[in-house]
């Protein structure tokens, strides 16, 4: 066995850690270098404006950035990530090993630690929460587990076997080699769970969650606000924060007047516009999170015209990316030609972006058999996410491109939690969404959203309904290669494979902006879009 810091793949999954491991701005730079008592550190609780509420807290069957923000902090993973970076460091296990031909994964785990109900954690309860994620008759596989048919090929996918060794040893056997597994199992919805709270809340543990993190939950008011509570006895060392208060304050405005006013300590979603007042504004600082992701435009393969490379094409000339970024990001933001982030290892610059070009685009209608152009509906998101803080008006922007080609594209938009679910049953035409990068591998973008597995009816990633077996043998390929030159080659003819057939508009890739109070300390973005938070104080 060879210890995983020096196996080929630790290499693979490392690989775009380096250039985004420091502190992303200066500020948090400053604040580590003040000098303040551990004692004075301690109280106090963060009050964190988010423009939407969860959908669910059962890590395994979340899919969603908002509900994610909320789990990360009541569990922990096997494996952690380095704070600001994809560097993947241990957490619930404190070391690993892995076989030589990369099939077999032995992890130590930590001793004493407790799940929030007072029950042990250890490798059976590593064994139940595995076995429940990947078999579809555990009687316990209550929900969709849709990161686990991503990430792990299916149910059981590429896990043949799960078993403890012994009390504090558990061991995965897998079908073939992974070299993105040990960076997936860092993710947020691959935390461990309770098995006895599992057990006693069945289908309503999603409301009821219990993890062995820094935070309990306290109270969950739908549409409104999580209440979390501080672990006293966290087996990292008890939290700075005595709770955290998760608000749902939709709009980003609004957001943003309640910070200023100090109802609230910090928030996500900026709108690029509030940038400037932000950095005037003696009680607020800005903290830029390091770009990984992609707002694009999905085009629903099962739906008239879409099922046509041209009518696709056509939209891709239609849509003035760069008039977009400069009314809607304020500089904050990149025209995207690729789904992939230029900041990504894999990333093809060779590619050349479809042109802005109405012409062009009426000739592909024609060409199509839409001279005329025709109407369809267009779906906007409820809520600002990183890739788009403002979605409604990105879809008003994209409607009256698209009225210059003879589209008649009606915009629609439902609850958030609803518009996930009908996106994954199908029922839209177009629709914006986007990705911020899970693990810093290129297997997380092109395979999640884009690969035929994960083109399925009521619990797809892939909302385009993309169907490729050509794209789908170079992505197997890449997940099961040892050879990171090789991956990249691989990833980069996929990508390739995708601007041929054009599943969406790629439209950005965003440079989140985070407006803080001054008093919120160590407060470190992280290129995934979430992070702990035991590590964040209020200064006095």
């Amino acid at each position: 066995m060879l210890f995983l810091v020096i196996s080929l793949l630790a290499v693979l999954v490392l690989g775009c850690s380096n250039e985004s491991a420091k502190p992303a701005n200066p500020e948090v730079e400053k604040e580590a270098n003040q000098q303040v008592s551990e004692e004075d550190k301690f109280g106090g609780t963060l009050i964190y404006g988010r423009g939407g509420d969860s959908v669910k807290l059962d890590p395994a069957d979340v899919t969603d950035g908002e509900s994610m923000k909320v789990t990360m902090q009541i569990f922990d993973t096997l494996v952690d990530y380095e704070a600001g970076n994809t560097k993947v460091i241990p957490s619930l296990a404190k070391s690993w090993e892995t076989s030589e031909d990369g099939l077999v994964w032995t992890f130590k785990l930590e001793e004493g630690v407790r799940f929030h109900d007072g029950t042990n954690f250890n490798a059976d309860a590593v064994v139940f929460n595995v076995e429940r994620w990947m078999k579809e008759d555990h009687p316990y596989h209550h929900g969709k587990f849709a990161y686990w048919g991503y990430m792990f090929g299916g149910f059981p996918g590429i896990v043949d076997k799960v078993e403890a060794v012994d009390e504090y040893t558990v061991k995965f056997t897998l079908n073939t080699p992974s070299a993105p597994f040990i960076s997936n199992l860092a993710m947020a919805p691959f935390a461990i769970s309770s098995p006895t709270a599992i057990k006693k809340y069945g289908e309503d543990y999603f409301k009821n969650p219990v993890g062995t993190g820094a935070f309990k939950l306290e109270e969950w008011r739908r549409g409104d606000r999580v209440v979390l509570k501080r672990n006293e006895d966290y087996w990292q060392g008890k939290p700075y924060l005595e709770g955290i208060v998760f608000r749902s304050i939709p709009e980003n405005t609004a957001r943003f007047i309640e910070l200023q006013s100090g109802s609230i300590h910090m928030m996500d979603g900026t709108n690029p516009n509030s940038v400037p007042q932000v950095k005037s504004n003696d009680k607020l600082k800005l903290s830029l999170r390091p770009s990984m992701n992609v707002g694009y435009l999905a085009m629903n393969f099962d739906k008239e015209p879409f099922d046509n490379n041209l009518v696709r094409k056509a939209i891709n000339h239609a849509i003035n990316k760069e008039e977009i970024i400069k009314a809607l990001y304020a500089g904050l933001a990149e025209p995207a030609k690729n789904p992939l982030p230029p900041s990504l290892w894999g990333y093809n610059d060779e590619i050349e972006a479809y042109e802005y070009n109405v012409e062009k685009a009426k000739e592909l209608l024609a060409e199509a058999g839409y001279p005329n152009g025709f109407k369809t509906t267009l779906w906007a998101m409820p809520v600002p996410r990183p890739y788009m803080p403002q979605p409604q008006l990105i879809a008003q922007a994209i409607q009256a491109d698209l009225k210059k080609i003879g589209v008649e594209a009606e915009i629609k938009s439902y609850e958030w939690g609803t518009y996930l679910e009908k996106l994954e049953n199908g029922e839209h035409d177009m629709a914006l969404m986007g990705w911020t990068g899970d693990n810093g591998d290129p297997d997380n973008f092109l395979y999640v959203l884009l690969d035929k597995d994960n083109a399925i009816k009521g619990s797809s990633g892939n909302y385009s309904f993309y169907k490729s077996d050509e794209l789908h043998d170079l992505l197997i390929k890449a997940q099961t290669s040892t050879s990171q030159d090789e991956r990249t080659k691989l990833y980069e003819e996929a990508q390739v494979v995708i601007h041929k057939d054009a599943p969406w508009v790629p439209m950005v890739h965003s440079t989140p902006a985070i407006s803080l109070e001054n008093k919120v300390m160590n407060y470190i973005p992280s290129p995934l879009g979430i992070e702990h938070l035991n590590k964040v104080w209020l200064k006095k």
